[in-house]
C-alpha cells in the first residue's frame, strides 16, 4: 500500500488532515472488495469495506482517512475468501499523525508542513520547522484572509484548509501590474506581479478610526531608507505623508495615524521589490 497527501520523505500527516491509502494487489475479479482496517498506537480505531477495482493486470483499492488525535497510524487490508478470489492480504503501511495545535516555540515535522503550506499560498514565512515569530505573523496574516481568530496559534481547521490549498489571497485590481494591494477589511498588504499574481502576503496595520487610512489607487512617489524620527523604517511614501513602513507595534487591528504599517522585520524585504511608480490599491 501506499499513502497520498502527506508530507515528508517518511510519509507523516497534520491531525485534522485528509490521507489517502492506495492499495494494489496482483489478482482481480469483478464485484471483489477490500476490508481496510486502521489501528491508532494499537488500537484499532475505524474499517472500511472498499471495492476492488481493476488496474494494470490486477486490482488497486483505496481510502481516505483523517484522525483527530496524533499518534502512530497502521493500516490493514485484506480480502476474504470468496468463490471469485481466495483470501489475500497487502503489506501493511505505518504512518504518524502530529498534533495541530501549535504554536511559538513549537518545532518538528508539524512545522514543516504548516511552514510549506503558507508558502504554498504566498505567505511571507521562513523555512526552518521552528515556529518562530516570522511564523506566528504568516498564520496572523493567514487568519486574516479566512476571516479567522486573529492569534498566532494553529489548529486542525488551519491544517486541513493549507491541504486544500485554501485560503488564498484574491487579488482585486490584476491589471495593475507590479503593485501593492492594502485590504483594510483583512488588515492584509499585498505585493502583486503582472496578471494578479501573488507575490507575498503579509500582516499590516492601517489607521485606526480617528485617522484613517485614505481609499483610492495612488503611486509610489519617494522611498526613504532606514529609520525615521517618527520611527518608521524603509518608508515608501504614496500620498503626502502616508505610506507603507516598518514599525515596532503592528497590532492585528487598525491602529496607525494612516500609513500602512508592517512589522519591522518585513519592511526590508518590501522595501526592496516596491519601486518608485508602484500602484498602491488601498480599498
Amino acid at each position: 500500500m501506499a499513502v497520498r497527501q502527506t508530507h515528508g520523505r517518511h510519509p507523516y500527516a497534520v491531525v485534522g488532515e485528509r490521507v489517502l491509502i492506495i492499495g494494489s494487489v496482483s489478482t482481480y475479479a469483478p464485484g471483489q472488495r477490500m476490508l481496510v482496517t486502521f489501528y491508532q498506537d494499537g488500537h484499532r480505531v475505524f474499517a472500511r469495506s472498499v471495492p476492488l477495482a481493476a488496474a494494470h493486470g490486477g486490482g488497486r483499492f483505496r481510502a481516505g482517512y483523517s484522525s483527530r488525535r496524533s499518534g502512530l497510524l497502521e493500516v490493514k487490508a485484506e480480502h476474504t475468501a470468496t468463490a471469485q478470489l481466495p483470501a489475500f492480504a497487502a503489506q501493511p503501511l505505518k504512518l504518524r499523525f502530529f498534533g495541530a495545535n501549535l504554536s511559538e516555540g513549537a518545532h518538528g515535522p508539524a512545522v514543516w508542513a504548516l511552514q510549506y503550506g503558507l508558502a504554498a499560498l504566498h505567505y511571507e514565512v521562513p523555512f526552518s520547522g521552528y515556529y518562530d515569530e516570522a511564523t506566528v505573523r504568516a498564520v496572523i496574516a493567514y487568519r486574516k484572509v479566512t476571516g479567522q481568530a486573529r492569534v498566532g496559534s494553529t489548529s486542525s481547521r488551519i491544517f486541513g484548509m493549507l491541504q486544500r490549498r485554501a485560503g488564498g489571497f484574491r487579488v482585486r485590481y490584476p491589471g495593475d501590474g507590479n503593485h501593492v494591494e492594502a485590504d483594510l477589511a483583512k488588515q492584509v498588504l499585498v505585493e502583486v506581479e503582472p496578471h494578479g499574481k501573488v507575490r507575498r502576503v503579509y500582516t499590516m496595520s492601517s489607521g485606526k478610526p480617528s485617522t484613517p487610512t485614505v481609499l483610492g489607487r495612488f503611486r509610489v512617489y519617494e522611498k526613504t531608507s532606514g529609520t525615521n524620527a517618527e520611527g518608521m523604517v524603509d518608508s515608501n511614501y504614496f500620498l503626502r505623508g502616508y505610506a507603507i513602513h516598518g514599525y515596532a507595534e503592528v497590532p492585528t487591528y487598525a491602529a496607525s495615524h494612516g500609513c500602512l504599517r508592517i512589522p519591522i522585520p518585513d519592511a526590508p524585504t518590501v522595501y526592496a521589490w516596491v519601486k518608485v511608480g508602484y500602484a498602491v490599491d488601498v480599498y
